[in-house]
């Protein structure tokens, strides 16, 4: 399969990128020092390329009832404007992906209506599984689905002075658009970009643990913004950042990745996404059966995921053993030292007997053990 590439590739080798794989995308890993990447978004901004995640439209009369039913969550209930966290699972409640739902303004639609618009956004390496998955379960509904995957670029500016960085960028009469922008909210902004007003959706979303922003954009103006974000910032203001950094700053947040804590192996009670599950909601979905099934089991056995502080000073890694009593219960999922905290911190699916916050338990290093205690999740909290 060949290689795909964002819109903004040659601006990252322009800047010196080290690339890697990404759901079959050459991605930016690192510019120079992950951990520079890292602390400049915990202390001022980072800039990411995210074009490689999905976009897929739902529009049409029964666009909100069609989302209750391919979706755990209940997506009806969401107002306009707003974005919701959620899963699409299959009959057996094994998780195909973790997304988010942006419902927007409806659009005149046939004669005696209007059409309900809803932009889904999965993972870049479950785009085109989500939607497939999305258009096979439209059977029935009046309702189109449209994957702009290809078309669209997402560029995130995540960080404390996210938002100052970005009001330079809009016009001033619509700061007070970008100023009160709720979290997990969107809104449609006029950008000033190459002498020209472009109109991008905003979304106050992020993967960091920070206050920031998401803004999709066309791939034919993804260069544009791009550039005139570093233009517009100082020295030092706003860093390019790849995805070592986001996985740390994601780590430290507490949330989880797609193949990491999250699989079609997993269920959301087990990875602590429970609330995500919205079993009440009327009309069936689709894994309900199932997933009412494994709630109704309990947390009284198997594994729950849960975060680990590291005692000592060696990091845990995907894929070690945790251990008690030198015997083997549970599995790390995501590991590595905080460059935040300074100590190494992970999470790992855990028998249920030993998941009680302060319960100290090893991880076998390659043959040596290292200490490390059970903590609530997530790690990191920024100031409010």
């Amino acid at each position: 399969m060949a290689e795909k590439h964002t819109a903004l590739y040659d601006e990252h080798k322009k800047l010196g990128a080290s690339f890697t794989d990404f759901g079959g995308w050459q991605m930016p890993l690192k510019y120079s020092s992950e951990l520079a990447e890292h602390r400049a978004v915990r202390n001022s901004a980072g800039l990411f390329d995210l074009s490689h995640m999905g976009e897929v439209w739902v529009t049409g009369r029964d666009a909100a009832a069609f989302l209750d039913y391919a979706l755990v969550g209940k997506i009806s209930a969401m107002p306009v404007g707003k974005a919701k966290y959620s899963l699409i699972c299959n009959e057996d409640g094994g998780i195909i992906d973790d997304l988010i739902t942006y419902r927007r303004p409806a659009t005149a639609g046939s004669a005696d209506g209007s059409s309900d618009r809803f932009l889904v956004v999965p993972n870049a390496g479950n785009a085109a599984v989500v939607a497939a998955e999305l258009s096979k379960r439209a059977a029935g509904f009046d309702v189109e689905v449209n994957d702009a995957s290809a078309v669209t670029s997402l560029i995130a500016v995540q960080g404390p002075t996210a938002q100052e960085l970005l009001l330079r960028l809009v016009p001033a009469a619509q700061h007070s658009q970008v100023t009160e922008l709720k979290y997990y909210a969107a809104v449609e902004v006029p950008f000033l970009v190459g002498g020209a007003g472009l109109d991008l959706l905003l979304a106050r979303t992020g993967y960091t643990g920070e206050d920031g922003f998401e803004i999709f954009v066309s791939n034919d103006d993804a260069t544009g913004l791009w550039q005139a974000l570093i233009a517009i910032a100082e020295d030092g203001e706003l860093t390019p950042a790849g995805l070592a950094s986001r996985d740390s700053l994601r780590l430290e947040a507490g949330m989880p990745l797609y193949g990491n804590e999250l699989s079609l192996q997993g269920d959301p009670f087990a990875a602590g996404l429970g609330p995500v599950v919205a079993l009440s909601k009327e009309g069936d979905f689709v894994g309900k059966a199932a997933l009412t099934a494994k709630k109704a089991a309990g947390a009284s056995a198997g594994r729950r995921l849960v975060g680990l502080k590291g005692l000592g000073r060696r990091a845990g890694r995907a894929h070690y053993p945790v251990l008690k009593y030198g015997a083997v219960v549970g599995e790390v999922t995501s590991g590595q030292p905080s460059p935040t905290l300074g100590y190494p911190i992970a999470m790992a699916y855990v028998d249920v007997a030993f998941t009680t916050v302060g319960t100290t338990l090893d991880i076998d290093l390659r043959g040596k053990t290292e200490p490390f205690e059970v903590v609530d999740l997530p790690f990191y909290k920024r100031a409010r």
